[in-house]
């Protein structure tokens, strides 16, 4: 089939306040694709809305307060993310309490989402969250730095025969990041497990683990290596009332796995699992610009339907970033998929086992005007 091409532009406003025992903050945002709406048009698409509205009361030194939308990520935004390569990025309607010194942190965060006011019920009709509670917990040390995440989070079950039934199903997700550097070596490590009922009642019982290991050879030139391993299912799907796949929920996904989103973006879910090795290099090549290039082997972390092999084919990113000034920066982008028979079955499609994406992106972040309230 022929390549799709277009151009997509988002504008965001943000405007902040500070005063002495409150922070508050707005985030107005447009998304838009060129052409969408007509040169004389009459009203524009749904694509204007609030991305963050927040105020933070600010109770001691250490210990504050959180209303509102807002942006909820965590450390490399594994389970917790802000999405920001999405266009509309990840936002949460929830109350955050939190209690920070320099060098640890204790964070309360919990959600309850609704279509609207109602006099009777609660059932929720959209696909995100009904309920959601965590903790977080993070220290750092002087080559170390340590966080430890338990999530509760609560889907909606609506049964359409019979609405009594309705109600919402809890899992949990524990687990730890941990980063060590020292010197030119460092080393990141995610390990988390979850348990409990997915959405349709099955048992949840899986994990994620992964490793990366890092050195800077030069001031200008690193090298990377790692891997990740998320539980699945055989043959994709949840069997006898157990599901072995492990979801990564509200996390920046597009980050893992390759960038050309073939796993965990809005896709993959309860099915084989994966298996991610990959190696790359971060290249300083002048003072305003920069290279990625990181290549990735993938499998499937069960059985597969219609093969004996996991492989599931070979991605290559290149990423290239230029600072032009201080408020703007330009990136561009070529990714690769070496597709195996693996992933012709896992996606159902045959007609072509090598897929391509390029793009460029420009950002402008110019500051109107600033001014101290304190």
């Amino acid at each position: 089939m022929d390549a799709a091409a277009f151009i997509s532009q988002r504008t965001r406003l943000n405007a902040g306040y500070a005063d002495e025992k409150l922070d508050f903050y707005l985030s107005l945002q447009d998304i838009r694709v060129w052409g969408d709406v007509p040169q004389l048009n009459v009203a524009d698409r749904n694509g204007l809305g609030i991305h963050q509205v927040w105020g933070e009361l600010r109770f001691t030194p250490k210990i504050a307060l959180k209303l509102g939308r807002q942006v909820v990520d965590y450390y490399d935004q594994r389970i917790l993310g802000g999405v920001d390569w999405a266009q509309q990025a990840r936002s949460h309607d929830v109350a955050l309490l939190k209690f920070e010194t320099d060098r640890s942190a204790i964070h309360f965060g919990a959600g309850f989402n609704q279509d609207g006011e109602s006099l009777t019920e609660t059932t929720l009709t959209t696909t995100t969250y009904k309920a959601l509670q965590y903790i977080w917990l993070h220290r750092d040390w002087e080559s170390l730095g340590a966080s430890l995440l338990f999530l509760n989070n609560g889907l909606q079950y609506i049964d359409e025969a019979n609405e009594a039934n309705n109600e919402t199903r809890y899992s949990q997700t524990l687990g730890t990041h941990l980063k060590y550097c020292k010197g030119n070596f460092g080393v990141t490590s995610n390990i988390y497990y979850q348990f409990g009922k997915d959405v349709n009642d099955n048992t949840l019982r899986a994990y994620l683990l992964g490793l990366e290991a890092s050195y800077g050879l030069r001031p200008n030139w690193a090298l990377q290596v790692g891997g990740e391993l998320q539980s699945g299912n055989d043959n994709g799907a949840p069997a006898n009332g157990d599901n072995k796949a492990f979801g990564p929920l509200y996390g920046t996904n597009h980050k893992f796995n390759g960038l050309m989103d073939y796993f965990y973006v809005g896709n993959h879910a309860n099915n084989v699992g994966l298996l991610d090795l990959y190696m790359g290099t971060t290249i300083k090549t002048g003072k305003k610009t920069g290279l990625n290039i990181r290549l990735h082997h993938l499998n499937a972390a069960a059985d597969l339907i219609g093969t004996s092999s996991k492989n599931l084919g070979t991605e290559a990113d290149l990423v290239f970033n230029y600072n032009f000034t201080q408020t703007i920066t330009i990136k561009a982008g070529y990714s690769q998929l070496f597709a195996s028979e693996g992933m012709e079955i896992l996606k159902n499609n045959f007609d072509d086992n090598q897929n391509y994406w390029g793009w460029a992106m420009v950002t402008i972040k110019p500051t109107l005007f600033k001014n101290q309230f304190k």
